[in-house]
């Protein structure tokens, strides 16, 4: 999926340099695995799983002279850290790990949507809770009273709330007022 510059300030935007600097030495190629045009530029990811998304506002996807625009709005602290994976990419060099979510909110991410997948599937809660932690410790308490249950239906909430627009938070950092 390819989101907006709007919605997803890790998007790095890139355009042509016309006169303001020599060419580069090399031109950038962007090999693009997934691309789309709109009609402010052509939207790409590069990567092998997408994790650097971009838009070329020239709408090119090679030229000698590239740069970055960057908006001086409240997300350019993340803007930052997309800039350098970004550039951590087009020098084959090892891209750094996303960090607007942590290894945990990962883990939890997936699980609401499992959770999500197996309301919509029509699946009880307790169900829902043996494919996350398995029978035995389902079967270990009480249903009724079991952490477990709550933990389960809080996933399920949660993933409702994610589904029905809460998604776009995970977009951005998470920073103190």
């Amino acid at each position: 999926m390819i989101w907006s510059q709007h919605a997803n300030p890790g998007t790095v935007l890139v355009g042509e340099v016309r006169g303001f600097q020599p060419p580069l030495p090399r031109p950038i190629a962007l090999d693009l695995p997934s691309q789309a045009d709109a009609e402010e530029g052509r939207y790409g990811a590069l990567g092998t799983d997408g994790s650097v998304p971009f838009l070329n506002m020239a709408g090119r996807t090679d030229a000698g002279s590239m740069a970055i625009l960057l908006p001086l709005d409240a997300d350019l602290p993340g803007r930052i850290e997309a800039i350098q994976r970004f550039w951590q990419m087009l020098n084959a060099r090892p891209v750094p790990r996303d960090t607007r979510m942590t290894p945990y909110q990962r883990q939890r991410f997936r699980l609401m949507m499992q959770a999500a997948d197996g309301r919509a599937a029509g699946a009880s809660y307790r169900e829902i809770g043996i494919a996350l932690y398995g029978e035995r410790r389902v079967l270990d308490e009480p249903w009724k009273t079991s952490p477990l249950r709550a933990a389960v239906i809080a996933l399920a909430r949660n993933a409702s709330a994610l589904i029905g627009g809460g998604y776009l938070g995970l977009l951005r950092h998470r920073r103190k007022p």
